[in-house]
């Protein structure tokens, strides 16, 4: 059987709708092209705001939705209580010790302290830890400022990439191995600077070859 032809003797009809999807598949890669910092901007944001939904839940007795929350991000962050920031309690962060006089049984395991999400009187933690809150928090501030010197921002160096890296690394494995103890403003200031640093390696070079993709298509469309 032949395919099927307009009236008027134009193009098969088969070959219409296959043209007019790809029309539409060109145009949607163009637009991702375009738009592709707002759409990470948006990604990154909504992955950062959702483990501060997390403990909002948790207080309204939204039991089975915090959990799929804290289950989530827990396959990607260690949450362990020490280390996270609380919610809707008598503070927004505890020691271990503080912790202990709140809810926290004595003498808990790495992984018994992590499945620790708060109380009443503790409030509730966020689903991520202080660092990784610093982490994406750093990444959409750095994105923003990105779109705001777009055309005029250079990618760092890969040497400087790493040098800025070496507080993490450094403040993150002492405190892994006993070596010492770390607190909230370090591991902020040590995740903001992974973050930015992520952001300003990544994004100029994101930035080109996004711009190739629009101008490819561009020239293939003509």
């Amino acid at each position: 059987m032949g395919h099927s032809i307009d009236q008027d003797g134009g193009e098969p009809a088969e070959g219409r709708v296959q043209a007019e999807v790809a029309r539409r598949v060109d145009g949607v890669v163009i637009w991702i092209a375009r738009h592709w910092l707002a759409l990470f901007n948006a990604l990154v944001a909504l992955y950062l705001l959702l483990p501060f939904l997390a403990p909002a839940l948790a207080r309204a007795g939204l039991t089975t939705p915090a959990s799929l929350l804290y289950s989530a991000y827990s396959a990607t962050c260690h949450q362990l209580p020490e280390r996270s920031y609380f919610l809707f309690g008598e503070r927004p962060l505890y020691s271990l010790s503080a912790l202990e006089s709140t809810g926290l049984e004595e003498g808990q395991s790495f992984f018994q302290r992590r499945s620790f999400r708060g109380n009443e009187a503790a409030g509730y933690k966020i689903a991520v830890c202080q660092r990784d809150v610093a982490i994406y928090g750093s990444v959409v501030v750095a994105g923003l400022l990105f779109g705001l010197l777009r055309g005029r921002s250079r990618t760092i160096s890969l040497k400087i990439y790493l040098l800025l890296l070496v507080p993490m690394a450094f403040d993150g494995l002492s405190q892994l191995f006993g070596l010492r103890e770390s607190n909230w403003w370090l591991r902020t200031v040590t995740g903001g600077l992974f973050g930015g640093a992520s952001v300003w390696l990544a994004y100029p070079y994101l930035e080109a070859a996004m711009r190739e993709v629009v101008q490819s298509e561009e020239m293939r469309l003509k």
